[in-house]
Parts: structure tokens; sequence; C-alpha cells
């Protein structure tokens, strides 16, 4: 037997509405056959007579044995049953899921023998697109002694905009923060055009601003492979602020540890702005901007760039790149 803490209230749902010396029977009527007894030092309702606030009430301990031998003799051999047999309340929880998994292991097995994305994958077997990602079955996996792995899924990466000019490779492929540039550099290409500020460039992506970091982390699944020749030449292009060298700072960091891929700054392009921007009201850099930068940026410049470039920096300025516009390409 077990038992579980119940208040008068809950004994007496269904009942709010009877006479109160009905309502004192019935709790009285559960006490004498020893369904329910008061909790020690309960505190009373303070009405005549008193009946006990809190209580315990005797349950029956749940049979599993048919839960058990469902796991022991009707479950396949690639489900791991160690768990659920030490926990079988949990298992009482979980079993559809799992009673659909064993189901698709006997089968659908064959459908396993083409990789498909997590969200298809689950969806295949829980009828539920995003269980596996978000809805609680990676818990079931580890209880099943499951990895993701057995399932044959294949990670799916967020797409990143990009204009080809070419596909010939070695090339040279310039990231932009924004999105103007990129459709600038874009029209001067498509009109013709095989060089930006003097240098060759055949593919540009569009970083999108601070989601550069998230989005080119998938840069092996996402991108086309002529863009994963050993031979090409990376370049990044943005704002001449704080956020902006982090954010190049933080891709070109991402891109060595994970690629061994080196990103340079497009310095023609820096310099551009600089000389653009000389005499010219620039702009007052946004408030609380992470001015933490290691300086690899700035190592690609000459002295006299840097000491002009970190000027406007400290006077709190900075200098967009929208400064420049296609009739500079």
């Amino acid at each position: 037997m077990g038992k579980r803490k119940v208040k008068l209230e809950d004994l007496l749902a269904g009942r709010e509405n009877l006479p109160y010396e009905e309502q004192v029977h019935y709790v009285h009527a559960l006490l004498d056959s020893g369904k329910i007894t008061p909790l020690q030092r309960a505190k009373t309702n303070g009405r005549r007579p008193a009946l006990a606030l809190s209580y315990w009430e005797m349950t029956k301990d749940r049979d599993y044995s048919d839960l058990k031998d469902e796991l022991l003799y009707d479950t396949v051999p690639e489900i791991r049953v160690d768990y659920y047999l030490r926990n079988l309340s949990t298992y009482e929880k979980e079993r559809d899921d799992v009673r659909l998994l064993s189901a698709f292991f006997k089968d659908h097995r064959q459908e396993l023998s083409r990789p498909v994305s997590v969200n298809e994958r689950s969806f295949m077997i829980f009828h539920r697109e995003k269980f596996l990602s978000q809805g609680g079955g990676k818990t079931l996996l580890s209880h099943c002694g499951l990895e993701i792995g057995a399932l044959n899924t294949v990670q799916t990466a967020e797409p990143f905009s990009y204009y080809a000019g070419s596909r010939a490779v070695p090339q040279n492929l310039l990231i932009l923060e924004n999105k103007d540039p990129f459709c600038g550099m874009r029209s001067h290409l498509l009109a013709g055009q095989n060089t930006i500020l003097g240098k060759t460039i055949d593919t540009l992506i569009y970083g999108a601003g601070k989601k550069a970091v998230a989005s080119l982390s998938d840069f092996s699944i996402s991108a086309e492979p002529y863009m994963k020749d050993p031979g090409n030449h990376f370049y990044y292009f943005g704002d001449l602020d704080y956020e902006g060298i982090g954010i190049y700072e933080h891709v070109r960091e991402r891109f060595l540890s994970l690629y061994g891929i080196e990103i340079l700054p497009f310095v023609e392009a820096y310099l551009a702005m600089l000389q653009k921007g000389q005499g010219v009201l620039l702009p007052k850099t946004k408030e609380r901007q992470n001015r933490n930068v290691s300086g690899a940026f700035f190592s690609y410049f000459d002295t006299e760039s840097v000491q002009r470039m970190e000027q406007i920096l400290s006077d709190g300025c900075y200098i967009p790149q929208e400064i420049l516009n296609e009739a500079d390409y």
C-alpha cells in the first residue's frame, strides 16, 4: 500500500453544496474504513464537528507486471529496457512513444537505410515533427539507450544568401555584413564587371549582421562544393565600428577553428571608406556597443590607416558600409 497527501477540499470535491452534516458523515465514513487518516498536527476547519484540513489517502500499489512483460518480451532488441525495468512508472508515462519506436524498428527498419533530417525522422516515427528536437524525444532516446545516430539522421543547416558570378576554382569569395552593399555589388557584377575596388570577386555572401556567426557556422553543410575548394580566398567587409569589427573577428575565429580557413578583411573597401569619409560629418556610434575587439582586424592595415580608424572610433563615430555605393565599386 502507498499513500498520498490530500486536502479536505479535494476529498469533498463534488460535495461542496451538500449540508455540512452530510460532508462530516462522508469524511467519517472514509476514516472508519481506513481509506484516509488525518495528518498529525493538521489544522482543522474551525467548524463543529471539526474536520482536519489535511489527510493521508491510502492507495494501492500499481501492478506493473503487464508492463514488465511487455518490455521483456515484446520490445525490439535495439531498445535497451534496463532503465524502464528500474523505473516502470516512467515507462507507463512514456509507453506510447516507446511502442511507436519499437514498432518502427520492427516494421519499417528499411527506412533507416536512407538518411533524413531529424524532423523528418521524428514525424516518420512519432507523427510529431519536432518531438526529437524539442518535445522530449532526446530524453526518450536516452531512456531507451539510443543515440540520435541510430535513427540515421542528418543535420540541416540554415541557408545563407549568396550570388555566384562564377563557380570556377580557386576563386575569391566576399562576405558582406549588410544587405545594401550585397545588392549593390551583385548589381555591379551582373552588369558584366568582375572586379570590385580593383579585386576580382567571384562570389558574394550575405552575412546578415550578427547572424553571420551563426549562419556561417554550418558552412561545411550549407555551402556549395565549389565554395569549399582549398584554394579559395575569403574576404569580409562590414561597418567600420566596434560591432562590425567584432563580427568580423568572431567569424574569422569560427572559420579558423572549424575549417582552418583564414578570412581576411577586404582592405581595399575599408580604405575606400576612410577616403570617402574624410571631411564628412560621420554618424555617432550606437550606445552600449561591445568594444572588446582582439586587434586581429587592425593587423591587416598599415599604421597610418589604423590610427585613422582608431581616431574615428575614439571620437564615438563610425563609418557605415553604405558610404560606398555601386558608383564606387
